[in-house]
């Protein structure tokens, strides 16, 4: 990934042992998908994120409202939920949320970027 960010819509290829593949290209860690590229995510765990980890998305719905309106977020290997003051904010941003462990969520992920629905995630890499 070019400085963490791959532009353009991807559904992922694979995933599992700590990163990513899409776009021809791997990447260990977590991401952020939206509908215009693929960020890298400083963020190993749900402890870790803070609304900045969501800010490429944030800005482009700022941009462009309605751009994306559902946010699934991968928690890693087991299913957890956002804080709620996180979770707030990103509601209050315009999306709806759906939270699950991240090998769910990447799937779901692929099934709405097919289905070309306004859909961006947040997942958190599991081993």
């Amino acid at each position: 990934m070019s400085e963490g960010f791959v532009p353009g819509r991807h559904v992922l290829d694979a995933f599992g042992a700590g990163g990513f593949r899409f776009a021809g290209m791997g990447h260990v860690g977590s991401i952020l998908a939206t509908p215009l590229g693929i960020h890298a995510v400083a963020a190993g765990d749900l402890a870790a994120l803070r609304l900045e980890s969501f800010a490429p998305l944030l800005a482009e719905l700022k941009e462009k409202p309605g751009s994306t309106e559902l946010l699934v977020v991968g928690t890693g290997e087991k299913m957890a939920r956002l804080p709620a003051p996180l979770a707030a904010k990103l509601r209050a941003a315009g999306l709806r949320l759906e939270v699950m462990a991240t090998g769910p969520a990447a799937r779901v992920y692929n099934v709405l970027v097919s289905e070309n629905r306004r859909v961006a995630a947040l997942l958190l890499a599991a081993p």
